[in-house]
């Protein structure tokens, strides 16, 4: 599952997912003339950098839960920790899936679009 996550996340750093790059110098400066928080960094991310980051967590919580399991087998790792790094695995976990399962969705809604 893991590899699947990483491999993912490889897959979105193609070229051709760069085209959906917002630019955030107006959105910073909106919020800058409205007084509403700290302006957002100038400059362009694309979503396919933020989702590639967000995949690249997910995996290492993935990982640290696993590692953490091991020690915790180990005796090296308290009880609590273990759990603790479990359940921000599962959590990541479930998240990737439910994203998956969006991107599914919308990708069948589209292709049953009429061109």
């Amino acid at each position: 599952m893991i590899d699947g996550i990483s491999s993912f996340s490889s897959v979105l750093r193609t070229p051709s997912m760069r085209a959906t790059e917002v630019d955030t110098t107006a959105a910073s400066a909106a919020a800058g003339a409205a007084g509403v928080g700290a302006p957002a960094p100038v400059g362009t991310t694309s979503f396919s950098d933020v989702f590639a980051e967000v995949a690249n967590g997910a995996v290492s919580a993935l990982k640290q839960g696993e590692a953490t399991s091991i020690y915790g087998v180990q005796g090296k790792a308290s009880v609590q920790r273990v759990v603790e790094a479990i359940m921000t695995a599962e959590q990541s976990l479930q998240t990737a899936v439910a994203v998956r399962d969006k991107v599914v969705a919308a990708y069948q809604e589209i292709s049953r679009m009429s061109i």
